[in-house]
This record gives C-alpha cells, sequence and structure tokens, in this order.
C-alpha cells in the first residue's frame, strides 16, 4: 500500500455514449434531443440519452412515454449494440497511441496507470488533451470524454464525474480532501443505498465525516475489509484490489419484438439465443454443464428451470435436445396454471463451467463409451461451422429457423460489465 506523492493514473470516461454514437454516425442528431431505445414502443425505456436530452430532466431508465412529456421534440433511435462496440475497438486503438490501457471497466470506461516520466499535472493534462483530440481527429468529431486524474483509480474516476461533458479534471494528493467536500455520500463508487443506510446509522452523512472516522470503523460499516480499502482509497492510497475468484456463466436474453411473443417464435427465439451462447462457450474454450431457461410472460408470470447435463459439453446440438425438455415442461406448467402464454422476455444461461481438462468421465456409467462417440460427433461438427462462420464472419448455416428481429441481430447486448466482442454480432 502506498501514499506518495503524484498522478498516478488516468480515467476515461465516454459522456452519454450510446447517444453519442448515434449523433455521430447521423450528423442531423446532434445538437438535437435524442433518447437510445430498446424497440419502438412508448412503454420501453431509455438506455441512454443526449445531453440535449437529459436537459430536460431525461434519463437513462425514464419510460420514453413520460419522457415525450418532458420533451414533445425527443428523437427515439433503436439500440445498436454492434456499432458501440465498433466505435469502443477504434476509441481504444487511439486511446493506446497516447497511453497504456490497464483495465477495460464497461463499454465507455478505462484506466490507465501513467508511466513514471508523466506523473506531473502538466505532463497528464497534455496527455489526456492528446487524447481528446486523436478521439475527434481519427474517430469521431461528436464524441466527447471527461477525464479524471488522480493518485489512484477511484479517486481519478471521481474526478472524472466532475465535470461532464467534456471536462478534464485533477485531484493532487495535496488537495485532498478538498475536492471531495462538496458531493454527496453516493457520489462516490462504492456507496450505494445500502451501504448509504450503514454510514448514516452510523452517523456519518457527509463525506468530511467520513474522512474523519478510522479504517477500523469503516470496515465495521460495511461488515467486510472492502470498507477499509474504500477508506484508504478516498485517503489517496494506490494499491490492487485482490482478485477475486468468479463463477462464470455465458448466457444471452431478450426482451422480445412485439411480432415475436407467440409461444412458437419464442421457443426459436430461445433456441438462437442458445446457439450463440454455446458459440461463446467454445471460442473461450470453456464446457458446460448446467442449462438454465427463464422467461417472463406479458401478464407477468415468471418461470425458470435448470437441468444438468450427463456430461460437460459445448456443442449446440447436446444442449437444444435439452431445452427441448425444459421448453416442454414450461409449457406444460404455464398451461396447466394459466391463460395461454404471451410471452415478453426469454433468457437462455450456461452455467457450472469447466475447461476440458477437468473433465473426468464415469468409468462405471455402462453408456459412458456410446455417449462418448455421440459428444465426439457433435464436437466435430460443431467444428466445422465455427470454421466457416470465421472464414466468412458471419454465419453461413444456421440450426433452424432464425428469428427476424428489428435490430437486425439476436442475443447479443452490451452489459454494464462486458463488452461483446464483434464476432458475436455476425448474423
Amino acid at each position: 500500500m502506498q501514499k506518495e506523492p503524484g498522478l498516478k493514473w488516468l480515467f476515461l470516461d465516454l459522456n452519454s455514449y450510446f447517444a453519442t454514437i448515434e449523433q455521430q454516425e447521423n450528423p442531423k442528431l446532434r445538437g438535437r434531443p435524442v433518447a437510445v431505445v430498446p424497440m419502438p414502443t412508448e412503454h420501453t425505456c431509455a438506455i441512454a440519452a443526449s445531453y440535449e436530452a437529459k436537459a430536460y430532466g431525461i434519463k437513462t431508465g425514464t419510460i420514453i412515454r413520460e419522457a415525450r412529456e418532458m420533451c414533445p421534440n425527443l428523437i427515439c433511435v433503436p439500440a445498436r449494440h454492434d456499432v458501440y462496440v465498433r466505435y469502443h475497438n477504434l476509441i481504444l486503438e487511439e486511446f493506446i497511441k497516447h497511453a497504456p490501457i490497464n483495465k477495460v471497466w464497461s463499454i465507455d470506461e478505462w484506466s490507465c496507470r501513467l508511466p513514471p516520466g508523466k506523473r506531473t499535472p502538466e505532463a497528464a493534462a497534455q496527455i489526456a488533451q492528446n487524447i481528446k483530440q486523436g478521439i475527434w481527429d481519427n474517430v469521431g468529431v461528436a464524441i466527447n470524454c471527461s477525464i479524471g486524474v488522480a493518485p489512484n483509480s477511484l479517486l481519478a474516476k471521481i474526478a472524472g464525474d466532475m465535470q461532464k461533458p467534456d471536462g478534464l479534471t485533477i485531484i493532487r494528493q495535496e488537495d485532498l480532501p478538498g475536492p471531495l467536500l462538496n458531493l454527496k455520500l453516493t457520489d462516490l463508487p462504492g456507496i450505494g443505498f445500502n451501504i448509504e443506510k450503514r454510514l448514516r446509522r452510523a452517523g456519518i452523512n457527509t463525506i468530511e465525516q467520513f474522512w474523519n472516522i478510522s479504517p477500523k470503523h469503516a470496515r465495521k460499516i460495511w461488515g467486510s475489509v472492502q470498507g477499509e480499502r474504500f477508506w484508504y482509497w478516498i485517503h489517496g492510497y494506490d494499491f490492487d484490489e485482490p482478485e477475486t475468484q468468479k463463477n462464470y456463466m455465458i448466457g444471452h436474453s431478450r426482451v422480445l419484438d412485439p411480432s415475436l411473443r407467440s409461444p412458437e417464435k419464442t421457443r426459436l427465439m430461445a433456441r438462437r439465443l442458445l446457439t450463440k451462447a454455446t458459440y461463446r462457450l467454445r471460442r473461450k474454450d470453456f464446457y458446460a454443464s448446467t442449462l438454465s431457461l427463464s422467461v417472463r410472460t406479458t401478464d407477468k408470470r415468471k418461470w425458470r428451470r435448470t437441468i444438468r447435463l450427463s456430461a460437460p459439453a459445448h456443442d449446440p446440438f447436446t444442449f437444444l435436445q435439452n431445452l427441448d425438455t425444459l421448453w416442454n415442461e414450461m409449457m406444460h406448467n404455464l398451461n396447466t396454471f394459466g391463460p395461454p402464454p404471451t410471452f415478453k422476455k426469454v433468457s437462455t444461461l450456461l452455467m457450472d463451467l469447466c475447461t476440458k481438462d477437468d473433465i473426468t468421465g464415469d468409468l462405471l456409467d455402462e453408456n459412458y463409451e456410446e455417449r462418448l462417440k455421440t459428444l465426439s460427433k457433435r464436437e466435430a461438427l460443431s467444428n466445422a461451422l465455427d470454421k466457416l462462420q470465421n472464414k466468412y464472419q458471419k454465419e453461413t448455416v444456421w440450426l433452424g429457423t432464425t428469428p427476424k428481429t428489428l435490430s437486425g441481430y439476436v442475443g447479443t447486448k452490451i452489459a454494464f460489465s462486458r463488452v461483446p466482442e464483434e464476432e458475436e454480432f455476425w448474423n
């Protein structure tokens, strides 16, 4: 753990990213209130808003029906996750011309540990300006970012949030806690609703009060060592957080277009989502032992079940066969305990992942050899399909009927902590 002078971290946050990219792609949208939506309906919500829309009070999560009351001239555009990933990669390529990347936090955020010779305010500010100019010159003139520079990555992120859009804020060790004192507790990344409640129960209502407690007191409030770490980060110490063991899962879900909500079209969508998930599974050299299917109907019924395979697999055929079992069970359940379903959302999830080296056969299973032959054939066929897809950078062979969606692709979307690969959008 280190507390030493110097600016060690730079944090970049792309401003109103999805909406900005739409304005970059379509100059007619620039300077106008724009909301990015998952589907063209008044009952959906904005998943991004341009700064012109934010001026009317529209933000992520605002129902479009209400957003139009706030701003009658609001322009709604359907989300294009493939385009946002493409621009993400272009901006990353530009960024690394000027500074190394240590961590990609999300589609629109990443951090950089500044080289030892670039840790003065003047040098860090020059790097930040070079990054901004490089994005404007080589990626898009409508794309702005806010950059924060500080002794550690958390303070750099906080600094980046202080001036938007197109900001540059530097917090030096000797400035602390001054720049933080006008913030609310919940302005600090890592303090959400529950932690704020704990802090207030402990009599801590301001950043200044939190600053003046001891690290052990912070640990007690959090109920874990994370509180103590957070205290040290806020005080300017720089150290790496221990790696945590992840419980890997791979899956896809989709809120269905109105035209795809019948049982048969939803079943085809579930098959398509699962096929996409198994493709990702093979690209990562993983096998899965458990399949989950979940659905939500328009009348708000929910159903979720899992099925465990007799042996780990990563070919689509094995999982599609098990999906049929789950689907039939689900339809029987929904038809028995309610009206015939109209579906709103469907999800498939592959769990209990392992590598090939982790797989051990059950020698007491009398069908083991036959099952192994079947899996080997399915794996060979999957490899052949993958080679065709990689060669032509699109799917040339489909397993069953492919649903036609408004977005033009199925399943893949950007999650907060995962940026899809461009290959996942191949259709």
